[in-house]
């Protein structure tokens, strides 16, 4: 019964998203409490989605400390610099711009944060898409595959830490082998791009940009208010180095894991503030200027907690694990790492990673010894689905992007799934041709 209303759950919820018939934050609360109800359970609701929300806080607070930290620097202009050579470089050509956002955002990617990532790719390229008239949706695919495949295989991003930790491997074991996979997978999100790029150039031709001066200029609109944004007495050209040693102090002290990620980006942001904007009133200002993108993906993330509460508290999520760990027959168990990989991605669509690598996965390498899988394998199989988990509500940081970029969840999906679910297809191959699973 949990395994059906489960399942059907999932698919409600999608359907009513994509068609635009509920809002994101409505039907992340609404659906899961409707189940819930006929699943028998009511004066549990409360708990459940209290639990939930306490499991998203730390993210709910990093988004809105990073949005913050991040749109004062892009205020200031700190990417001014990197926008202008860009633009130099794709020579308005939609091909070498899509390419040319792929490379930012694997390299951003680097540091295993999707939040910074796609801060830092739709804030250098967001405004140059309006410009030239390309797809914003094209931007955004290419910035979560890329958090997808470089943050969702690294040690040090989400997706490969929990599963490490979660079966206790070795980091350096799991990680090593897996190298060539995320290469692939980075040459798929290039490919991807190229394509996507060619569709625009043909259908736009290659675009002459005389003025690069006003791309800067328009490059916080994913983060703050046409009229601020456009606001030169903004900038704070003689601080850009200052800026730029305070990020990359930030992103160093996220990667060796000082403190909280959403203590650090507090810190940052109320540095950047006092550097960049030592009056009080502007201060004020700023932070109203981001008050309305920041509280946006807030709600959607506290939402996202509430679904995610009400659907493992409910146990939904292991009766719809133990019944397809049931229906695998034991011819197919010589397969079983495969399997993983294949079902990672509607698994972790549908659960948030915490849900599926702390509770699913240990299920699924506990049935892998009886096949003869080690738990090396399955935890290698069990990321190479995060291009698909990336276009779920579940993800914070895709939540984010959603508002930077204008667009609803729903037509991020559309756009970006069958891009998603061809780049985890690929990874999957190479890694069964390269013996990782």
């Amino acid at each position: 019964m949990l395994t059906f209303l489960g399942i059907a759950m999932v698919i409600t919820f999608t359907y009513l998203i994509m068609a635009k018939k509920l809002s994101p934050v409505t039907a992340l609360v609404a659906i899961p409490i409707i189940f819930a109800v006929i699943a028998g359970f009511r004066l549990e609701l409360g708990d459940m989605m209290m639990d939930g929300i306490k499991e998203v806080a730390p993210s709910a607070a990093l988004l809105l400390f990073a949005i913050l930290f991040f749109g004062i620097l892009i205020d200031a202009g700190l990417f001014d610099p990197m926008i202008n050579t860009i633009t130099r470089l794709v020579q308005g050509d939609p091909a070498k711009i899509a390419l040319g956002t792929a490379v930012i955002a694997m390299t951003a990617a680097l540091d295993g944060d999707g939040t910074t990532t796609h801060m830092i790719t739709i804030s250098a390229m967001f405004a140059l898409y309006l410009r030239i008239g390309m797809n914003p949706l094209i931007l955004a695919t290419i910035s979560l595959l890329a958090v997808s495949v470089v943050s969702g295989l690294t040690p040090w991003g989400g997706p490969a830490t929990r599963a490490i930790a979660s079966l206790g491997l070795d980091a350096d074991e799991f990680f090593l082998p897996i190298i060539p996979t995320m290469l692939g997978g980075m040459a798929s999100i290039l490919f991807i791009a190229y394509v996507l790029g060619l569709k625009e150039r043909a259908r736009l031709g290659v675009v002459e940009i005389k003025d690069n001066s006003n791309v800067s200029l328009g490059m916080t609109e994913m983060a703050v208010s046409a009229t601020a944004a456009a606001e030169e007495s903004l900038k704070r050209p003689k601080l850009r180095i200052v800026n730029l040693i305070l990020v990359v102090t930030v992103m160093s002290l996220l990667v060796m894991g000082v403190m909280p990620v959403a203590v650090l980006f507090l810190i940052g942001f109320v540095i950047a503030c006092v550097i960049n904007y030592p009056n009080i009133d502007l201060q004020k200002e700023r932070i109203q200027a981001h008050a309305g993108n920041a509280l946006t993906v807030v709600v959607l993330v506290f939402a996202a907690g509430i679904f995610s509460g009400i659907f493992s508290g409910t146990g939904m999520v292991d009766a719809i694990s133990n019944a397809l760990i049931a229906i695998i027959p034991e011819s197919a168990g010589g397969f079983f790492p495969l399997i993983v990989a294949i079902t990672s991605m509607p698994f972790t669509f549908v659960l948030s990673n915490d849900a599926y690598y702390f509770g699913v996965l240990p299920i699924l390498a506990e049935a892998g010894t009886a096949y003869g899988a080690s738990a090396m394998e399955i935890a290698r199989a069990s990321v190479l689905g995060q291009p698909v988990h990336f276009l779920s509500p579940l993800v914070a940081s895709t939540l984010l992007l959603t508002g930077m970029v204008k667009r609803d969840l729903g037509e991020i999906q559309k756009f970006a799934f069958k891009w998603a679910f061809l780049c985890s297809v690929f990874m999957i191959i190479v890694a069964v041709l390269t013996g990782v699973i």
